[in-house]
């Protein structure tokens, strides 16, 4: 358990006005977020370049979007997430930015699939630093009457830095490839130069972070938590309980029942993981190859998430409780993990899918898709945020009902936006699919945020994180990509193909809508019965 300690004060004592340096530092934040996505959801334009290029298809596409970048960044956001908690979040945001920033420039000197794999998971890994800090960040930087709005402003970092990632790419790869048709300065294709000039900027926006002032924890809360004497020490244990092999020994130091259930949850995982691989194995060897790292790394996602839980457990019980042993956060991080799961695909695969079927150039895709997709995204989320606080005044549950909106109305646009063969219906569509589907992001920060303490908000950003990725982001553009590369590149049929998870996101939120009352009613009571003493 974390060597914190909390000071409890009265509401009257904690702070209620905002501070106008509160909203410069979310500004920052602000661009971090967007510099994150576009760093991310660049390989979207860049997509049937890199295709046509690399000798891939659709699944390895999804793969790389998808699986590669979510297993690490969920991963390495558990014990980044501790880190947050216990660490300096400033510092540690400047850290992922630069380490994101150079593995994005990286990406751009890939000659060949492993080399690109690689790259983006270094992306990965770096970008699991910015959220878990951000999250913990904002929560004291802002009271809970204004958390969800500024959550929801930090996140329009994610759709504008995901639509001005398709402007500025379309524009450098039409660009370099139009003044460089042979290839320009060490052989670089158009792709590649993308890759570098939106990675190298962050170093430099790494410098302007680490001027923020860290904030004290808890005080917005009235729940002042004092700094971690060694603030490295559960970094470092979280680290060896989630990746393996050392899984292995953590869960021996347990006890002979732990170190039985975690050999037999890893050789279920695998055999998973191989029985997927036959069952969905077409034949063709790019598929297939595909397919078993797909499944291969997910298998160990899974499992070092269950020994990371299993471990939490035993070490920090109050922490489990309000998170994995809480129905009411489960239900509300699973139930936007399916929001995700169909999100992640459409937007990854709209842009390559208009170049298909429109035959567009890059640069007029961008502008768009792009443009538009920003200010959507932005409206969306920022919107969202501030009808989910509204809706929170009055209900303790309100803002699931935005969570539930963001799930079930993009659904027939999505299906529409997909099937049409009108171009200018195809934007307007591509707009409103991204408005919808943005409004869903801050209610569901914010619930999950409310449900822990103070000291465990990093934990618990990066277990929200866990759904978003392991359930989202590695399954849904992956599985609309094996789709499409099934039905000979038809992405139309791989994009509807995920809707199918919309009765069970339904089910999930309508169950948070009921279980998350009681369950913030009860926080603190459930902390102390854990064994929290310092609340």
């Amino acid at each position: 358990m974390s060597e914190e300690t909390t000071q409890q004060v009265t509401p009257e004592q904690a702070p209620q006005g905002v501070p106008a340096y509160s909203w410069y530092a979310l500004s920052v934040l602000v661009l971090v977020y967007v510099l994150n996505f576009i760093d991310r959801q660049i390989l979207s334009i860049l997509a049937n370049d890199i295709k046509a290029d690399l000798g891939v298809d659709d699944a390895y596409l999804g793969f790389l979007y998808g699986t590669a970048f979510a297993i690490f960044y969920a991963l390495f956001g558990i014990p980044l997430g501790k880190l947050a908690d216990s660490w300096k979040r400033v510092r540690l945001m400047t850290i992922g930015l630069s380490l994101w920033s150079a593995m994005t420039a990286f990406s751009g000197f890939a000659r060949d699939a492993t080399t690109l794999t690689v790259a983006r998971i270094g992306v990965g890994v770096g970008e699991a630093t910015a959220s878990p800090s951000a999250y913990s960040l904002i929560s004291d930087w802002f009271p809970a009457r204004l958390r969800a709005t500024a959550l929801a402003i930090y996140s329009s970092g994610l759709y504008i830095g995901g639509g001005v990632s398709l402007l500025i790419g379309g524009l450098i790869v039409d660009q370099w490839n139009a003044a460089y048709p042979d290839g320009g300065p060490l052989g670089l294709a158009g792709w590649q130069a993308a890759f570098i000039a939106v990675g190298l900027p962050g170093l430099l926006l790494a410098l302007w972070v680490l001027t923020l002032r860290e904030p004290v924890r808890g005080v917005m809360d009235g729940i002042e938590t004092h700094a971690d004497p060694a603030p490295f020490r559960g970094f470092v244990t979280e680290l060896l309980t989630v990746i393996p092999p050392f899984t292995i020994i953590g869960a021996a130091r347990r006890g002979m029942g732990a170190l039985v259930l975690n050999l037999l949850v890893l050789a279920g995982a695998l055999a998973m993981a191989v029985l997927l691989t036959s069952w969905l194995d077409s034949g063709n060897g790019m598929i297939v190859e595909a397919i078993t790292d797909q499944w291969l790394l997910l298998a160990i996602g899974y499992y070092a998430v269950f020994c990371w839980a299993t471990a939490l457990r035993s070490r920090d019980l109050p922490t489990f409780r309000l998170t994995w042993g809480s129905p009411a956060f489960l239900c509300t991080i699973l139930g936007y993990g399916t929001v995700a799961f169909m999100a992640y695909a459409s937007a990854y695969w709209t842009a390559p899918y208009a170049e298909r079927v429109f035959d567009i150039d890059k640069g007029s895709l961008g502008f768009w898709i792009g443009g538009p997709s920003a200010v959507a995204g932005f409206l969306g989320v920022t919107l969202g945020g501030r009808v989910a606080d509204l809706l929170f005044e009055r209900d303790p549950a309100g803002r699931l009902y935005v969570l539930m909106f963001g799930l079930l109305a993009p659904v027939p646009v999505a299906y529409w936006l997909f099937t049409t063969d009108d171009m200018t219906l195809f934007f307007i569509l591509a707009f409103v699919a991204q408005l919808l589907t943005a409004s869903a992001l801050g209610a569901a920060a914010a619930t999950s945020q409310s449900l822990v303490l103070p000291r465990m908000r990093g934990v618990a950003t990066a277990t929200f994180f866990l759904a978003t990725t392991l359930v989202g982001l590695a399954l849904g553009p992956y599985l609309a990509g094996y789709v499409s590369s099934i039905n000979d590149g038809d992405l139309s049929k791989g994009v509807i193909a995920t809707l199918w998870i919309t009765p069970i996101g339904f089910a999930l939120i309508l169950a948070a809508i009921r279980l998350v009352p009681a369950a913030s009613e009860s926080l603190l009571a459930r902390a102390k019965a854990a064994g929290e003493t310092r609340v």
